[in-house]
């Protein structure tokens, strides 16, 4: 199965950047897409963005979209979240995770396979 360690995260002002890095180990016979989710004070967690492995197409929430992207880099080693013009509301604790299932349902669901420990991002106005 695939494990994974999340860093990157911190604190920073709203319009600002991080990139949040996630070391990908082990292997995965079943787990179709892998991407980042996030969980809110108080609230559910959210899918953000993921990569479906079938084709390689990404799939981001409209919440990020156009501010976000998600890569990994070419050992397949290490997956990425590059956060642009950050918001107050993206303040959030941040995951990797698997699932065998599409990328778009990564974004819909709470149920994963797999996920990390995750690392803290706060964005202050």
């Amino acid at each position: 199965e695939l494990q994974f360690v999340e860093s990157g995260g911190g604190l920073v002002q709203a319009g600002g950047s991080l990139r949040l890095s996630c070391a990908v180990s082990g292997s995965s016979f079943d787990d179709r897409s892998i991407g980042w989710i996030r969980r809110a004070p108080g609230k559910e967690h959210e899918g953000v963005a993921c990569i479906d492995s079938r084709d390689g197409a990404t799939y981001y929430a409209d919440s990020v979209k156009g501010r976000f992207s998600i890569s990994k880099d070419s050992t397949r080693t290490m997956m990425y979240l590059q956060m642009n013009s950050l918001k107050p509301e993206d303040t959030a604790v941040y995951y990797c995770a698997s699932g065998d299932f599409s990328g778009s349902y990564f974004l819909t669901t709470n149920e994963f396979d797999e996920w990390g420990q995750g690392t803290q991002v706060s964005v202050s106005s």
